[in-house]
């Protein structure tokens, strides 16, 4: 299996490379789970580079029981897919882009263990912010099964980061979400809609990390999992995120 492991990502790398999308991984591989879509992506993860954190794919419930889970997913966040503030998003380096918007915890410690609860996540937080997540399926109309989407690291792209804020005082389950797409509001939302909590999320995420051997650390971010549905990029559109209290992300395709 181990070379089964590395061909998949190495079939994953050209497609990123190549710019051009492939047949989801399980359409040759019926057998492949979710304990080897895993193994694909960290095999990824080694040649990424420097981490700048972790992000949650499926953490809506209604979406978990439309694919046939209970859990997320979870995948890693290269340093170098990081957008600066007012920076472009140039969509030719991708393949298919869609934008979601998120709530970002800035972890102010580190984070471990198999029983952290939403409480510790929250009480290890520094910040949180507004973000957008850039998603970019390698794989075809972003048709793929769970291990699929594992290995693809939960079709990371880009990612942008607004200025967080303190978490006091703030009730996450009920911040409001908008996101507009080229002046439209396209989708509204409440920070519940991340496994009913944001925190809850990323509680869930050190707890997976905790099963092999790692943590969150001071410093990283986590993207707790989108909002909404994700709108298609296209070279002059506009994506801004709101949410109440955190403010505003926007960012421009080129």
């Amino acid at each position: 299996m181990s070379q089964d492991i590395s061909e998949l990502a190495a079939r994953l790398a050209k497609a990123t490379a190549d710019r051009s999308a492939i047949p989801p991984l399980s359409d040759g591989l019926p057998g492949l789970d979710a304990a080897a879509g895993y193994k694909v992506q960290a095999v990824a993860r080694e040649a990424a580079g420097p981490l700048a954190g972790w992000k949650l794919g499926v953490t809506s419930r209604a979406k978990q029981a439309q694919v046939g889970l209970d859990e997320p997913v979870r995948g890693f966040l290269a340093t170098a897919n990081a957008l600066d503030l007012g920076a472009p998003l140039r969509t030719g380096e991708l393949i298919q882009p869609r934008a979601e918007p998120e709530i970002v915890f800035v972890m102010g410690r580190d984070l471990s263990g198999p029983g952290v609860t939403a409480a510790d996540a929250l009480a290890a937080t520094a910040g949180i912010a507004a973000g957008i997540e850039i998603l970019d399926s390698r794989f075809l109309n972003y048709r793929f099964t769970m291990p699929d989407v594992i290995a693809d690291n939960t079709s990371a792209g880009r990612y942008l980061v607004g200025a967080p804020v303190p978490p006091d005082g703030i009730d996450l389950r009920l911040v409001g979400v908008v996101l507009e797409h080229n002046g439209e509001v396209t989708a509204t939302a409440a920070g519940a809609a991340s496994l009913g909590h944001p925190a809850a999320a990323v509680a869930w995420l050190t707890r997976s990390l905790a099963a092999s051997g790692e943590g969150l650390r001071a410093g990283q971010i986590v993207l707790s999992g989108g909002l909404t549905a994700a709108v298609p990029l296209s070279p002059g559109d506009v994506v801004v995120a709101t949410i109440d209290r955190l403010g505003a992300v926007e960012l421009a395709c080129s």
